[in-house]
């Protein structure tokens, strides 16, 4: 049965520090896992809301299709000032703290009068609920080095479940119960989550120095490491593919072509469950053959989607295929880039930050554009900014540096 230890701070004069009892490292695992398919849910909830939202509000649902990207955004300005104290500070105070503050802005969410309101209020939720990069470097940490791939996916297999789980679950309780229960809901899961986590994370300090010491170092630290700066713009151009694709999806969906329901095109999502199958298949790829090959195999995957989706906004079958594709993609190509940026630099939670801070300031940007491009130029204009994000992530990579 797991215990209480007690450690002792290298500076002299300073009083022990107690640690919290340690899971067995399955069930460590496991609860990283769920808090972290928990979190990433939140920054997806309003994709499969919008025509809810742009209801109770009185807009088109084009309209408010910039809430998802004000989402991703604050997520991406998140993970740059937080996600970097994982080399620094007390994670177990952090992890408690930013849970705290993404249930409060998370109930906001719930009772915002209106559109800015609500888009303030989703930035914050979104900015804190970084959560789940402060505990991926851990767990690279604590993985024997033989079986960090494999470690590493089921982390991302988490994420990727939660993403689900937004669009299937969020949109049946969204025409269910109304999209503000769904943020409600959202909050009480975040609080229950992140806060038993955080019990059973370290508490010391892991380095001295200044707390904001990481961000400051996040410009050398990739200007050193051409494989993190390599696996960061790949990243960008393979997550801004998908998310001009998903996010935008839903308009498509309970659109004239096809008019359904905000419940019915939720259920789209359980393609989605494609990234938690192949997400342990691809770290064990990773470990094998390693994470050059596994990402060139991915970006193929990627281009043949596009096409299937262009074809899908009149053939429900070519969808099918496409959202497949494209899941299978994206969860491949992260876990091999996000595996590689954990073992550049002898830093993995600024590594980590730089990594997943272009994945995502890459999908907010492609989000914003595809949502232009569908009121401009429909499914084809959104089709068109996925093929752009992809040809620029890996043509930007495609020679030596």
């Amino acid at each position: 049965m797991p215990s209480a230890t007690t450690t002792t701070s290298p500076r002299a004069g300073t009083a022990p520090v107690r640690q919290a009892p340690t899971p067995s490292p399955g069930l460590f695992l496991t609860l990283i896992a769920v808090c972290s398919a928990v979190t990433a849910a939140n920054i997806y909830l309003a994709a499969p809301l919008l025509s809810l939202m742009a209801r109770d509000f009185g807009s088109a649902p084009s309209a408010v299709a910039w809430i998802a990207s004000v989402a991703q955004l604050g997520y991406a300005v998140g993970l740059l000032f937080f996600a970097p104290l994982g080399d620094s500070a007390n994670r177990r105070r952090l992890v408690g703290g930013l849970t705290l503050v993404t249930t409060a802005a998370l109930a906001a969410s719930a009772a915002a009068p209106g559109v800015t309101a609500l888009a303030v209020a989703m930035f914050v939720a979104s900015a804190a609920t970084v959560i789940p990069q402060l505990l991926v470097p851990l767990v690279a940490e604590r993985a024997p080095a033989e079986r960090r791939g494999r470690h590493v996916a089921t982390v991302i297999a988490g994420l990727f479940a939660g993403i689900v789980a937004a669009r299937v679950l969020g949109g049946l309780a969204g025409q269910a119960f109304g999209w503000r229960w769904v943020f409600a809901g959202a909050a009480v899961l975040t609080l229950v989550l992140g806060l038993a986590t955080a019990l059973v994370l370290p508490s010391q300090r892991r380095r001295e120095g200044p707390l904001f010491a990481g961000l400051a170092a996040l410009p050398s630290v990739l200007r050193q490491s051409p494989d993190l700066w390599r696996a960061c713009v790949r990243q960008a151009g393979m997550f801004g593919a998908w998310s001009a694709l998903w996010t935008s999806l839903a308009l498509l969906l309970t659109g004239p072509e096809y008019g359904l329901s905000t419940a019915t095109a939720g259920l789209f999502g359980l393609f989605g469950l494609t990234a938690s199958a192949v997400a342990p298949l691809a770290g064990g790829l990773v470990d094998r053959f390693g994470a050059g090959r596994v990402v060139r195999s991915a970006y193929l995957l990627a281009a043949v989607s596009v096409p299937l989706f262009w074809l899908g906004g009149h053939t429900l079958g070519a969808l099918f295929a496409a959202a497949v594709l494209i899941h299978a993609a994206l969860v491949a190509s992260h876990v091999a880039n996000q595996t590689l940026a954990l073992t550049a630099t002898s830093t993995p939670a600024t590594a980590n930050t730089a990594y997943v801070v272009a994945g995502f300031a890459g999908g907010a940007g492609a989000s914003a554009l595809a949502g232009f491009a569908f009121s401009h130029s429909g499914w084809g204009g959104v089709c068109a900014v996925a093929g752009v994000w992809l040809v620029l992530g890996w043509g930007l990579t495609a020679v030596r540096r």
